[in-house]
């Protein structure tokens, strides 16, 4: 259950796609259209059926459609057994309750139990030719009923894709770059320094801007004499040389003092966003309001205590800030070297995947978009196929992690999975009562599960991989994307 999981949480995104082999919605049976939706979850409830003919055909690539015939003998005396039961506590009037004749309940209800009894039937055999055929269904099988017609066998057809056999390979041909780094003084000293520019101070100059900077600027961008979407700005601040703005469009506001005016062009990137842009050359007219040089905080005591360090000890916020820098480093190597694995797992295993499951990851991720946006109306959404190229990867990637798992029969450590929980409860007032609440909810327990199951995976792929050393400093393992 857990490697079922781990699909839908670890590498599929934990908002991701569901596996649904065993969990379809349930819809109900619609006898009269020619689809219909059944829910597994009532399947294998009836007994086992000896006498259905059962044919499976392969169609593109992962769908499949498996044809059941269902003899009239086995529905017509499960229809007559449920009509006898309703016989027994019908109440109409003119008739004591359970004295209706058999005609009567059969005119009455005949109808109702036999759509029943076919909708039954139609669960129970699904899953029972799934099992016998051993397939394993992706996603909601699309059922299209046959005629219903008394005393005569009756047919369907269910359509699904099914989830690929996966045979996995490369893992011994497996590279890793093993990061190596040392924290010195110097790069203490650069970090700090950073921290202090974060918090400077921006005084007006009457001179020219130069970089690093901050102007503020008013600015209108024409494409062939028209303005653009979203091509105007009032007030606008920019630090010149931080990558704000496109870089000519930054060059072109050097040397201008407040007051100062300049008509310029900038040829737009021909990846950029803005597809109408894309490769053309904008002319922009620009204003430049104020020109502001920074003013940096002296690093005593009152710098010191803003980064809750309440002595004001410079030494001991040195020691701080190396240990921060310390975990920042440790979790991007660590995320460099899951990158490294997954990436050379998906590269050495070609596998088709079930359209189903990227449709579903797609919707999901659009929908975590939407809430990062803060945006509720779906017209305002990015369109759905924006996700498409990354739902393959996440699902693809899932599918293989749970080939690994399986095939290297990996357990989750539950050790582990203790020390997740405190480490996210940690931050919160009272750790105790969040802990409790996580081993309570099966939901938020299973995600850590995911978390350290996924690190258990990274680790031991990593232990069959040749690993080559790679020393680094810390500037430059941070500013690797």
């Amino acid at each position: 259950a857990k490697v079922a999981e781990l699909v839908d949480a670890l590498a599929l995104g934990a908002s991701g796609a569901t596996r649904e082999s065993s969990s379809l919605s349930f819809r109900t049976m619609v006898f009269s259209g020619r689809t219909a939706m059944i829910d597994p979850a009532d399947v294998g409830k009836d007994r086992v059926m000896t006498d259905l003919q059962i044919a499976v055909e392969a169609s593109q690539g992962l769908e499949r459609r498996l044809k059941v015939q269902v003899p009239a003998a086995r529905i017509e005396t499960e229809v007559e057994l449920r009509l006898r039961k309703v016989g027994k506590s019908a109440k109409l009037k003119g008739f004591r309750p359970g004295k209706v004749p058999p005609k009567v309940i059969q005119q009455r209800y005949g109808g109702q139990v036999r759509q029943e009894v076919l909708q039954d039937i139609i669960q129970s055999s699904y899953g029972q030719a799934i099992d016998e055929q051993k397939l394993r269904p992706a996603g909601m099988p699309q059922i299209e009923p046959g005629q219903l017609e008394s005393g005569k066998d009756f047919s369907y057809t269910a359509t699904f894709e099914i989830y690929p056999d996966i045979q996995l390979g490369g893992l011994d041909r497996l590279k890793i770059e093993q990061i190596e780094i040392e924290i010195g003084e110097a790069d203490v000293d650069e970090m700090i320094e950073t921290l202090r520019k974060q918090r400077s101070n921006w005084l007006p100059v009457e001179r020219k801007s130069v970089e690093g900077d901050r102007v503020t600027v008013d600015f209108q961008g024409t494409l062939n004499g028209e303005p653009i979407d979203n091509g105007r700005g009032e007030q606008v601040p920019i630090v010149l040389g931080q990558g704000q703005m496109l870089e000519d469009f930054e060059k072109n506001l050097i040397g201008l003092a407040a007051g100062g005016e300049k008509t310029f062009k900038v040829k737009f990137p021909k990846d950029y966003q803005a597809t109408e842009l894309a490769g053309k050359k904008v002319s922009f007219d620009a204003t430049v309001t104020e020109v502001a040089e920074s003013q940096l905080p002296d690093l005593d005591q009152k710098f010191v205590k803003e980064f809750g360090i309440d002595s004001g000890d410079v030494d001991e916020f040195r020691a701080d800030v190396r240990g921060n820098m310390d975990r920042e480093a440790a979790a991007k190597i660590k995320a460099e070297v899951k990158r490294q694995v997954m990436d050379q797992l998906l590269d050495a295993n070609s596998i088709d995947i079930p359209a189903v499951l990227v449709e579903k990851e797609a919707a999901a991720l659009q929908s975590e978009t939407m809430r990062n946006m803060g945006v509720t109306d779906p017209q305002q959404a990015p369109p759905v196929e924006t996700f498409n190229e990354a739902a393959r990867r996440r699902v693809r990637l899932g599918l293989l992690v749970s080939a690994v798992i399986e095939e290297n029969n990996l357990v989750v450590d539950r050790e582990q999975v203790k020390v997740k929980v405190d480490e996210i409860c940690a931050p919160y007032e009272r750790p105790e009562e969040i802990r409790k609440l996580y081993f309570q909810n099966p939901q938020l327990i299973s995600q850590v599960e995911n978390v350290v199951m996924e690190g258990q995976v990274v680790d031991w792929l990593v232990s069959q991989a040749k690993l080559e050393k790679k020393a680094t400093n810390f500037a430059d393992l941070m500013n690797n994307p």
